[in-house]
């Protein structure tokens, strides 16, 4: 790859200092075939292979397998997509192309939608360019440069006026300051094959991109505004190996089984009514069930742990907003407003703003806090149409919402205690894996109030996150405006990742608000607040669990816990009287009284999910017994009817998944 002169260079490899030739490129100096390795870090910046290192460098490999190689590969894949999509269809106009999470994409104007066909022959293409080995070339351009050569390109000429000021996914086809442009050449002779424009870095050659897949196409509005054109997307996949890419696809088609919207339907949970409009999901009776047992459980639990529950309106006057400062920050996620009797209001997008009232409508002592309020508060807010998805991104949902007010003196003891009690309650829900997410404000001009007070919340956070032993993440500039906060990030059963329950610490509104309390000296003095969202929202937090327990909800949980199901006709009568036993003690039971089958009632209990199955037939009702069947098909026969009960009633009051 390099050029050898006469002229030394010291750079640091792998920790130890190295003399190498001038001309030296970075895949010289890892000995790197840009197969295991696609990439280098330079001085903590990336580059490709191709880079000349320079004295005093330090010079690291960027494997193919870590975030920042998978990256490049998805960069590079993305170009390549491009190449083959403007080589079949010449008329296509180049938005943008970055990696995102698990694959990429490239936004293109095309006359006519993508159809699956399509899509089949630029994968076919885009082998063939893989197998020829184009070679990646990054050659820096001036602006005037750029825009000849991409005269006919109308989207990267917008991106040339946006060079610095761009977004995060444009930033990967512009990035900052200087402008380069990657060639794709022939391996053979140099000669060019395709060109974009980009920032970098990619892989040597195309032959180091070992594994993708075309996933779907659909449409996109130009930067993510309803006011541009909209583009096809087409969506991808790539990975370091065929393994690793077999092992995702077979986590899409688990995902596609656990998809709570299919199952949501299939279980007769909820559904999403479009007389009602999008993101307005109603619950059906036994997705009822599923919610009221969420709620019972959390006010037992908040009751235990000193919460007092506050109910507060749909709507208010928007200068409540105002005051909080959510209109000027958070305006763009709010319903419109709308005039009543000559003044604005609003649907509330957030109680807090009328919890800090609950607790200004008195004067308050220092002997009251903390104060612990709670609501199970319905709020609105206006999602995008096309973020919209299921009971995970709705537009009305239920927030399990919590404000505590506490003294300054009392704030770290009280983060700490809430963290404990958070992931108490995810583990009771079968959420056991968990890492944390500490996001703080960066140097935008979104957040209000003091440097001091942030550092001071910040600081609180960052020493309860510590002292919990789970990983800590930073999440520079995802604070929201008023202060940091703490995400529970946790992992279902098949390795997903969702971010769930959030403690927030504001020194910022009860200051706006003019909150008060009177201290032991006599003092006035302003409460912290922090904000803790549990469940996040009843309807994500229902979603997200249709998914890990794939509808198979443990037995506390499930609408349906238990289905009597009689040899014939006859045994109905005795199954009734155990359901009455069963019922006494709060269970949810049926007995299937249907014309079916027995063997079409097991399957029918079986498609619903039902925990557990009491037969009964003639040598059962002679033994004072049933048959016992578990969800998982094990069955055992002549239980006693008390055991079976009793047994019944340990599963669900133990929270036990069966």
């Amino acid at each position: 790859m390099g050029v050898t002169v006469s002229a030394e260079l010291r750079i640091t490899l792998a920790g130890a200092e190295r003399v190498v030739a001038a001309g030296t490129t970075a895949g010289d100096a890892l000995e790197a075939d840009g197969r295991a390795v696609v990439a280098a870090r330079v001085n903590g910046e990336l580059r490709d292979l191709y880079h000349q290192v320079a004295d005093g460098d330090v010079v690291e490999p960027v494997e193919v397998g870590s975030p920042d190689g998978r990256a490049i590969v998805r960069h590079s894949t993305a170009h390549v997509m491009a190449q083959a999509v403007q080589e079949l269809f010449p008329e296509a106009k180049l938005g943008i192309g970055p990696p995102v999470e698990n694959g990429f994409y490239y936004d293109f104007d095309v006359k006519q939608p993508f159809q699956p066909d399509d899509l089949k022959r630029v994968e076919k293409r885009m082998r063939e360019i893989v197998k020829q080995g184009q070679t990646f070339q990054r050659r820096p351009v001036t602006d005037e440069q750029a825009r000849e050569e991409l005269a006919a390109e109308p989207y990267k000429l917008e991106l040339i006026g946006l060079k610095g000021g761009a977004d995060a996914e444009e930033s990967v086809e512009v990035g900052g300051g200087q402008l380069t442009i990657y060639d794709n050449l022939d391996p053979k002779d140099g000669s060019l094959c395709w060109k974009d424009l980009c920032r970098g870095p990619h892989v040597p050659s195309t032959r180091s991109i070992p594994a993708f897949k075309l996933m779907r196409s659909g449409g996109a509005y130009w930067r993510g505004s309803e006011k541009n054109p909209q583009l096809q997307r087409i969506y991808g996949t790539a990975w370091e190996s065929r393994e690793k890419q077999d092992e995702y696809l077979h986590l899409l088609e688990e995902a596609e089984k656990r998809d709570h919207r299919k199952l949501g339907a299939e279980l007769d949970l909820y559904s999403f009514p479009p007389e009602l409009g999008s993101g307005l999901p109603v619950f059906h009776p036994k997705g009822g069930i599923i919610r009221k047992q969420m709620e019972d459980y959390m006010r037992q639990r908040q009751l235990e742990a000193g919460y007092e529950f506050v109910n507060t309106p749909h709507l208010t006057k928007s200068s409540l907003f105002e005051t909080s400062g959510h209109l000027p920050w958070y305006g763009e996620d709010m319903f419109p407003a709308f005039e009543l009797d000559g003044t604005e209001y609003r649907v509330k997008p957030m109680n807090c703003p009328m919890h800090n009232l609950i607790y200004r409508a008195r004067g308050r002592s220092y002997r009251e806090l903390p104060l612990r309020l709670s609501e199970f508060g319905s709020v609105y807010r206006y999602e995008k149409s096309g973020v919209v998805h299921g009971l995970t991104r709705v537009r009305g949902m239920t927030q399990d919402d919590s404000h505590i007010y506490t003294t300054r003196e009392q704030m770290t003891d009280e983060i700490k205690s809430l963290l404990n009690f958070v992931l108490s309650v995810l583990r009771d829900f079968g959420l056991d894996e968990f890492y944390l997410e500490l996001s703080t404000r960066d140097d935008s001009d979104k957040f209000i109030g003091e440097q001091a007070d942030w550092d001071e919340a910040t600081q609180a956070l960052r020493q309860t996150a510590e002292e919990s032993g789970l990983t800590l993440v930073d999440d520079p500039g995802g604070a929201a405006f008023y202060g940091p906060k703490i995400s529970v990030q946790a992992k279902d059963a098949i390795g997903r990742t969702w971010q769930l329950s959030t403690i927030q610490l504001d020194l910022n509104q009860p200051k706006r608000f003019g909150l008060e309390y009177q201290a032991a000296d006599g003092s006035r003095q302003t409460p912290v607040m922090i904000h803790r969202a549990l469940f996040g929202s009843i309807e994500r937090f229902l979603g997200v669990l249709v998914e890990h327990y794939a509808g198979a909800f443990p037995a506390w949980l499930a609408p349906v816990q238990v289905v009597g199901i009689p040899i014939a006709e006859a045994h109905a009568p005795y199954l009734h009287d155990v359901a009455k036993k069963l019922k006494a003690h709060g269970i949810r039971v049926e007995v299937d009284s249907s014309d079916d089958r027995m063997q079409k009632k097991i399957r029918n209990a079986q498609k619903q999910k039902v925990p557990f199955m009491l037969l009964a037939g003639d040598d059962d009702i002679a033994a004072g017994a049933v048959s016992f069947r578990f969800r998982s098909g094990e069955q055992k026969n002549g239980v006693p009817v008390d055991e079976a009960v009793a047994e019944i009633i340990d599963a669900v009051e133990r929270r036990v998944q069966v």
